[in-house]
């Protein structure tokens, strides 16, 4: 909680439950002295859902005799927070709307081109979807799908299956719902939309796709995975004078959902859906206000990569100056 990231190079593809659950046993074997609430708490990202934090937590529990919220992402089952796994794609989209509104427009409407097809995409599309928006593209490494008929409803359930499936290849969308087109080994920035929203993985959308986007006079591009971007793709979105929220900012509902579940399991209660809904909602209102109070320069535009680096660089600023040079 708070910036670390890590992992390992064990690949879950072709393997069993039980295989995947000795494997995360045997890891938090090595890695439960250095865990705690209020030491060091992991949450799910690639390759790691609510199966594999359920093993991990039910073995950390074992070695240390408590039940804490060392874990976020759990099931509902023990301690789990509802919302938690759609919570960045919620966030995303409360970020992106909270942009187009500070610049008076509407996101009903529009249309929204998404990569990936896991939970950071399911929640991106079902947030968009809620909010008026048609989201018309998923993908995955081989490929992605453009359904004109927008991605809503029975087709966000069967992402999930898909992805459930351990299998990387969204071709069979296009078998399941006929009127959408498979396009292989392209990405999905090619498609002439409103709102581009990565959701996928780290280096994404390089500059070619960056000028694409330009060239189609995409309104708002917002950074739902983490580091979606290469550095040439954002400073050719700041050159341009676009719209572009960085990962830091955009993406952090995720990790804002796992501090409320943390909260949760700390009072031993649950919250309803609604209520770590409007306090997720408040908490990309508030990262949006500081990244405009830091990043707006004095043309008028509102430079979201500044903004979310000096308001990180400032927090951290002052609690290090108030807690003494140590």
């Amino acid at each position: 909680m708070g910036g670390g990231k890590g992992g390992s190079d064990f690949s879950p593809r072709g393997k069993s439950d039980a295989e995947i659950m000795r494997f995360c046993q045997a890891f938090i074997l090595e890695l439960w002295r250095h865990l705690g609430p209020d030491m060091d708490v992991p949450a799910g990202d690639i390759g790691v859902g609510g199966r594999e934090v359920g093993y991990m937590f039910g073995m950390y529990k074992k070695l240390t005799r408590e039940f804490t919220g060392t874990f976020t992402g759990k099931g509902l089952e023990f301690g789990g927070s509802l919302i938690r796994p759609e919570a960045t794609g919620f966030g995303g989209l409360y970020f992106v709307n909270q942009m187009l509104q500070t610049k008076g427009i509407d996101i009903k409407g529009k249309t929204v081109a998404i990569s990936g097809f896991g939970n950071v995409a399911w929640g991106a599309a079902t947030k968009a979807t809620q909010l008026g928006a048609k989201v018309v593209t998923i993908s995955g490494p081989d490929g992605y799908v453009y359904d004109p008929d927008g991605i809503s409803g029975e087709k966000i359930d069967y992402m999930l299956e898909l992805r459930a499936s351990g299998n990387d290849i969204v071709e069979p969308y296009v078998e399941q719902f006929p009127g959408a087109k498979f396009v292989p080994g392209k990405r999905p920035w090619e498609v002439k939309v409103d709102i581009a929203l990565p959701c996928a993985t780290q280096n994404e959308l390089n500059g070619d796709d960056a000028r694409q986007l330009i060239a189609n006079n995409v309104l708002c591009v917002g950074e739902i995975s983490n580091m979606g971007c290469t550095p040439e793709a954002i400073d050719l979105f700041i050159e341009h004078k676009m719209m572009y929220a960085p990962g830091k900012a955009v993406n952090a509902g995720g990790v804002a959902t796992s501090g409320l579940e943390m909260s949760q399991n700390a009072m031993h209660l649950s919250w309803s859906a609604a209520e770590v809904d409007e306090k997720l909602h408040g908490i990309m209102h508030a990262i949006h206000a500081q990244c405009v109070k830091y990043g707006t320069e004095p043309d008028g535009y509102i430079n979201y990569v500044k903004g979310a680096n000096i308001a990180g660089f400032m927090k951290v600023a002052h609690a290090m100056m108030g807690q003494g040079i140590i």
